[in-house]
C-alpha cells in the first residue's frame, strides 16, 4: 500500500528547509570565492618558472604586494633565495599570504605569530615588515637551515601543530622567490589597474621601498648613468628626441616631463653582490607586484617593459633598439605611476 502524500503543511516546511540549505551552500561558495580569488574584478598576478616549462602560481594583488615585502626584507638582510622561499611557503601555510587579524588563540598577521609567545605586541606583528624580520631572525638561528627540507626548517621557526603543512607550497614558494629576489627574469607580472584613480603618486612609491628594502635602495648608484650615452625617456623616447630645454631637460608643459613627473628611478647598484640584472629584476618584479596598490602605471628595466591592463601582463621589449638605451635602462628602474 503507497504511503500517503506529505501534507500541505510539511510539504512547504520541506521547501523552505531546502530553500535554506540553498541559500546557505550558495552563500559558502560566493565567500570562498571571494576569499581566493580576492573579489571579482580583481586584477591577477602570475609567476612563472624561469627555466620554461607549464610551471606556475596566480594569486591577487594583496598577496603579491605581501610576497614583495616578504622577499625584499629578506634580501635587504643579506639572506639566500632559500631563506625567502622558506618564508613564503610559511606564510602562504599560516595565512594564505595575508595579512590577517585573527587566528588560533592569539594568532596574528602573516605568519601567524602570538604576542602572547614574545613574537612582539599587536601592532608590531601586524606590520608585515616586521613579521618578516622577526621571522627571518628567528629562521637564521636555525643551524644549516639551508640544507634543511623545506617543512623542517619552516616548522623549527613555527612550532605548528601540523608540521608537514608546509612542504605542499614548496613548488608555488620557489616559483615566487626566483621572480621577486631577480633571479628569473622577467617572470613576475599582474595585469595592474588602468584608469584607476590614482592615490599618492611617485612619493608612495618611494615610501613603499624605503619601507620594504630600506634608505639605501634610493641612493644614487656606483656608475655614472649620465656619463653612457643618451638615454630613453619613460615614454620610451630617446631622450635626445624629447621636447628639450636649452639646458637638456624636458621643456615645462611637454609630454616628457609630464611623465617625468610621474616618474621614480631607481638606480641598480653596480656593485651589489647578487649582480646588476638580478638586482634590478628584484626592484622591477617588485614594483609590478606593488602595481595595484601604488597605482603603477608602466616599470622599465634592461630593455623590457611592463604595462599595466594587458591581460597577460607579459614583459614587453620597450624603447628604441639602439644600443645605448640598453645600456642605460640596466643601471635604473623606472617606476611611472598613474600620477
Amino acid at each position: 500500500m503507497p504511503e500517503p502524500s506529505p501534507t500541505p503543511a510539511r510539504r512547504g516546511r520541506l521547501l523552505r528547509f531546502g530553500a535554506a540549505v540553498a541559500v546557505l551552500f550558495a552563500l559558502a561558495g560566493y565567500l570562498a570565492v571571494q576569499y581566493l580569488t580576492g573579489g571579482a574584478g580583481v586584477p591577477r598576478c602570475r609567476v612563472v618558472s624561469g627555466k620554461g616549462g607549464d610551471a606556475s602560481y596566480e594569486f591577487t594583488p594583496e598577496q603579491a604586494v605581501n610576497a614583495a615585502t616578504i622577499s625584499a626584507v629578506g634580501t635587504s638582510r643579506g639572506l639566500p633565495e632559500r631563506a625567502v622561499a622558506i618564508a613564503l611557503a610559511t606564510s602562504l601555510q599560516e595565512s594564505g599570504l595575508r595579512n590577517i587579524r585573527h587566528g588560533d588563540r592569539d594568532s596574528l598577521g602573516l605568519f601567524q605569530q602570538r604576542p602572547s609567545q614574545g613574537w612582539g605586541t599587536t601592532q608590531q606583528i601586524m606590520d608585515p615588515t616586521y613579521a618578516a624580520g622577526v621571522f627571518y631572525e628567528h629562521l637564521a638561528k636555525v643551524p644549516d637551515y639551508t640544507r634543511l627540507p623545506l617543512t623542517v626548517a619552516a616548522q623549527r621557526v613555527q612550532r605548528s601543530g601540523y608540521p608537514q603543512a608546509y612542504a605542499k607550497h614548496e613548488p608555488d614558494a620557489t616559483l615566487l622567490a626566483a621572480a621577486l629576489t631577480g633571479r628569473a627574469a622577467a617572470t613576475l607580472t599582474c595585469e595592474g589597474r588602468p584608469g584607476a584613480t590614482p592615490v599618492g603618486g611617485p612619493d608612495s612609491v618611494r615610501a613603499a621601498l624605503v619601507r620594504d628594502f630600506g634608505h639605501e635602495v634610493l641612493q644614487e648608484a656606483g656608475a655614472d648613468v649620465s656619463a653612457q650615452g643618451d638615454s630613453a625617456a619613460p615614454d620610451g623616447t630617446p631622450s635626445s628626441a624629447a621636447s628639450r630645454s636649452p639646458s637638456g631637460s624636458a621643456t615645462a608643459g611637454s609630454p616628457a616631463a609630464a611623465v617625468a613627473a610621474r616618474t621614480v628611478t631607481v638606480p641598480v647598484r653596480a656593485g651589489a653582490a647578487s649582480g646588476t640584472g638580478v638586482r634590478g629584476w628584484e626592484l622591477a618584479h617588485w614594483a609590478v607586484a606593488n602595481s595595484s596598490a601604488l597605482h603603477i602605471e608602466r616599470v622599465s628595466y634592461a630593455g623590457r617593459e611592463w604595462t599595466a591592463g594587458r591581460r597577460e601582463g607579459e614583459w614587453a621589449r620597450s624603447g628604441t633598439q639602439g644600443a645605448p638605451a640598453a645600456r642605460e635602462s640596466a643601471t635604473e628602474v623606472r617606476i611611472v605611476t598613474a600620477q
